[in-house]
């Protein structure tokens, strides 16, 4: 696989990932908030139906982290976007060598999805607090309107495709959640979010097939048509 190839794949994903966070963004209010459990807060009926209510668009914010949680405030918001943005300076390294070593194709196409995730969520944790007003629940966002809703490095990452497969309640003889809402798939996520985890998945899946070693081919002997004898003598 070429690495012109895998970058042709990143620009494809951020593309798509961006657009879709923008437009978003500019044209959706916020449909809720997250607590530190992941719960909806202030949660409004303001989603965009696409297959009835087993796929929606709904427009929600995090610091960067999984779940939406936050990290340390201000500074531990910094460091974390610090850290991503080391991580993908690696990966442009990481990605020029395997293609250099000839990785297996599958491989390196996964490793393009995870780097392109990466890269879409840090553009959001970089620049979104710069470009944009704050969301809320009752006003949509305006981009380049200065000022914006936060510094560098400070920027809430957009989440929107949710896919409630299965609303039900747990069973009342469980303890402590008994009789409370079952939702499954219950996370807000975005496109970036969704290469990240496919690139995961298929490398854990089909990990024996990209790192398969290649049985050594057997070394062909050497025939003279020299006759050995008992006088031979070797000096």
């Amino acid at each position: 696989m070429k690495l012109r190839s895998v970058f042709l794949l990143v620009f494809i994903i951020i593309l798509a990932d961006q657009s879709v966070k923008i437009w978003v963004k500019t044209h959706m209010p916020l449909s809720y908030q997250w607590d530190f459990y992941h719960r909806p807060v202030s949660r409004y009926d303001r989603g965009i139906k696409v297959l009835g209510d087993k796929f929606q668009i709904y427009f929600v914010e995090n610091e960067g982290m999984a779940w939406g949680k936050s990290f340390g405030g201000y500074w531990g918001k910094t460091a974390l976007t610090l850290f991503r943005l080391v991580a993908v300076i690696f990966g442009v390294f990481y990605i020029r060598s395997i293609v250099r070593k000839n990785y297996h194709p599958g491989f390196i196409f996964c490793v393009g999805l995870i780097f392109a995730g990466a890269l879409g969520n840090l553009i959001d944790s970089m620049f979104y607090g710069l470009i944009f007003n704050e969301s809320t629940t009752e006003h949509v966002s305006r981009i380049f309107n200065s000022p914006g809703y936060a510094g560098f490095l400070h920027g809430k990452v957009v989440d929107m495709l949710y896919f409630p497969l299965i609303r039900s309640h747990y069973p009342g003889w469980i303890p402590y959640i008994g009789g409370d809402e079952f939702e499954f798939f219950s996370p807000v996520f975005n496109i970036a979010d969704a290469s990240i985890s496919v690139g995961v998945i298929a490398i854990l899946l089909f990990q024996k097939r990209f790192f398969r070693k290649e049985n050594p081919k057997n070394e062909s002997t050497v025939e003279t048509n020299s006759e050995v004898n008992d006088t031979m003598q070797v000096s």
